[in-house]
């Protein structure tokens, strides 16, 4: 989810609620304690360089249980960080501590921010020899209930 994205929905949400990906929720106490622009440099082992760049919320719970935020909060958060640090309209990842700092993309449903597990990939198959994901034509009427070889 973009960030311009968020802050509408946001604009709209009379609370603020975030589900883990196992369905659990982030308890309402939360505090989001970092809003910035997270860059990468690096080369992948095809010897590309390359550039991602996100934005990241870091969320973060501790024991003052009456704590909440409310989305004009966030929203101003978000507002202060755009002006201070002139973020641009990025890609939002959200890290969270689990085991260790966990780091999730961002969707919504049913008036819920749910966090959307991220995986790591080869960005250079073609390069290491790992075979791309080949598309299985099926001949028409194979073994479907009315081709008769059933």
């Amino acid at each position: 989810m973009y960030l311009s994205t968020f802050k509408n929905l946001l604009s709209n949400s009379k609370n603020l609620t975030f589900v883990l990906p196992n369905g659990s929720y982030i308890p309402p106490h939360f505090h989001l304690t970092e809003v910035g622009q997270s860059t990468k440099n690096f080369i992948d082992c095809g010897g590309t360089s390359r550039e991602e760049s996100r934005i990241n919320f870091q969320l973060w719970t501790a024991n003052d249980f009456d704590h909440r935020l409310e989305p004009e909060k966030v929203l101003e958060i978000i507002c202060n960080a755009e002006e201070t640090l002139g973020l641009p309209d990025q890609e939002i990842e959200v890290e969270y501590q689990s085991e260790t700092i966990g780091k999730y993309g961002l969707a919504h449903e049913d008036g819920r921010f749910i966090l959307v597990p991220l995986e790591t990939d080869c960005l250079a198959k073609e390069k290491c020899g790992i075979p791309l994901p080949q598309t299985i034509v099926a001949e028409p009427n194979c073994c479907s209930p009315d081709s008769g070889c059933c």
